[in-house]
């Protein structure tokens, strides 16, 4: 593993930056930049911008001096670097593009909803993830389109986010029911909305439930991610309940882990299976473990 430095080459704020990275994991990056007096507000998603004034000092505390494209090609091939899309105001873009595809003429309840996953406190479960919840949807569903519950049900499934298992679930399910049922959308897929999100508590779909299947594998996509991924995952994770100990944090993320395991199956579709099953349980049983 190494922490990685490209040259100061980036203009802002009147002078050139380079970026801190690090090639395996973001708690290798975060320490070099704690010993390196980096402060916190220096951190992007996957590196630290870093002036050209430090540049020379911090590859004298071990940074390995690398070119731009080395960097990135580094970066890349250790799963933690952070698509441009991913990126807040690439994000809200493509989302805002998919609510008017969904629900054309409602642009204020797109609005709202992105004002929730937008939310400070949020790490993981925010815009990204809502996006990625959507892909995921897509990709079970080719070559048909996602239907359009499922999604709808994928914007509202965290829509309301206080890290209240069950609770959270609950009142968002309530909120859709009261936004969509005032946006004008029929009665019956209103429902099917509704039960939808509720069905994200227990991730459990009955057989032959193809919307629940489809919607429950997408939101566990994450736990298919290779293990860098998966490790930005378990961060984002830890950092949405910071007002927990570690000892509680890691008694109740151990439950959580059990129940996952518990599942069969895991996934419920069989392109699921396909794609995030076997990963997803080496993922959790390394989790664990440690």
């Amino acid at each position: 593993m190494a922490v990685l430095i490209d040259p100061p080459m980036w203009p802002a704020h009147g002078t050139l930056f380079s970026h801190l990275v690090s090639d395996e994991s973001l708690a290798e990056l975060h320490e070099f930049a704690r010993r390196a007096g980096l402060p916190e507000r220096a951190f992007d998603r996957d590196h630290y911008d870093v002036p050209a004034r430090r540049h020379t000092e911090l590859v004298t505390q071990g940074a390995r001096p690398v070119t731009g494209g080395d960097l990135i090609r580094r970066l890349r091939a250790s799963g933690l670097r952070v698509r441009a899309r991913d990126r807040r105001e690439h994000l809200d873009v493509a989302l805002t593009l998919r609510w008017r595809l969904l629900l054309p003429g409602h642009e204020a309840l797109g609005v709202e909803l992105l004002e929730r996953w937008g939310e400070p406190h949020r790490h993981y479960h925010d815009g990204t993830h809502l996006l990625a919840v959507l892909e995921a949807a897509d990709a079970l569903s080719e070559p048909d389109p996602a239907p359009t519950t499922v999604l709808l049900a994928a914007w509202f499934h965290d829509a309301v986010y206080a890290g209240v298992a069950g609770r959270d679930e609950q009142d968002s399910a309530d909120l859709a029911r009261d936004l969509l049922t005032a946006a004008g959308v029929a009665a019956a897929d209103v429902e099917e909305v509704v039960r939808l999100v509720l069905l994200t508590a227990s991730h459990a779909p009955e057989p032959g439930d193809t919307t629940g299947a489809i919607l429950c594998d997408a939101d566990l996509s994450v736990l298919g991610r290779e293990p860098a991924g998966y490790a930005r995952y378990l961060a984002d994770v830890r950092a949405d309940y910071a007002h927990v100990s570690d000892a509680d944090f890691a008694k109740g993320r151990a439950a959580v882990v059990r129940h996952l395991l518990a599942l069969d199956p895991l996934f419920h579709t069989e392109r699921g299976r396909r794609l995030w099953a076997e990963r997803a349980h080496l993922n959790l049983l390394e989790e664990l473990r440690d």
